[in-house]
């Protein structure tokens, strides 16, 4: 039986470009959802069998395998559907840190229609670096502020995620300058965005 796929918009970028910022802001534009990866990571249940799974491979110091990421992933998005927080009919999905690699990318062709991927770009990664520890000290997230560990992160984004552009058709791909203030580079975004949410509307109208 097929999956009901999601009309969705991709925020890709490196670490630190403000994927995050820009979902949050998103979200709260009627017509928007957003769905954090991290956010449906961060609010697992740890006695839950996709937890007790997510913990052995945590603690044994290996990555939680793409399956059980995207299953943990759409358990999350099942339980805003549940509540009705997220209404399909006349949101669009916005997605940030999902997917992380080719493989993520292809298992959620099952579930996303992917009408648009954001590309936001910034050159200074060492601006990129010093916004993750401010935001560590912020959020008293204490994995984020090891500049070493920021730049592995860096690395691995560079091999693993970054391919996942080529996926999807150049023709969906924009990019945004990321280095400015977190206004300026909203304006760009939804630049991108409303002819997609109107063209929805549009379709809507009797």
């Amino acid at each position: 039986m097929a999956h009901k796929r999601y009309r969705s918009i991709l925020l890709f970028g490196a670490p630190g470009v403000g994927k995050g910022t820009q979902g949050r802001v998103l979200g709260a534009i009627p017509g928007f959802f957003h769905l954090a990866c991290g956010d449906v990571f961060r609010s697992l249940d740890i006695s839950s069998q996709e937890g007790r799974e997510t913990r052995e491979y945590i603690s044994r110091g290996e990555l939680v395998p793409d399956d059980l990421t995207i299953r943990i992933w759409r358990k999350g998005l099942d339980g805003y559907l549940g509540m009705s927080q997220y209404k399909p009919w006349e949101d669009l999905l916005v997605l940030d840190g999902i997917p992380r690699n080719l493989r993520q990318a292809q298992i959620l062709e099952d579930h996303l229609e992917v009408l648009q991927v954001v590309y936001l770009i910034c050159k200074d990664e060492d601006a990129m670096v010093h916004r993750i520890q401010r935001r560590a000290i912020r959020e008293n997230r204490a994995d984020d502020g090891s500049e070493g560990v920021i730049r592995h992160r860096f690395d691995v984004y560079r091999e693993e995620t970054e391919p996942v552009l080529a996926h999807y058709d150049e023709s969906i791909v924009s990019r945004v300058d990321a280095f400015g203030s977190p206004a300026e580079v909203l304006r760009s975004v939804l630049d991108v965005l409303i002819p997609i949410q109107n063209e929805l509307f549009r379709d809507r109208r009797p």
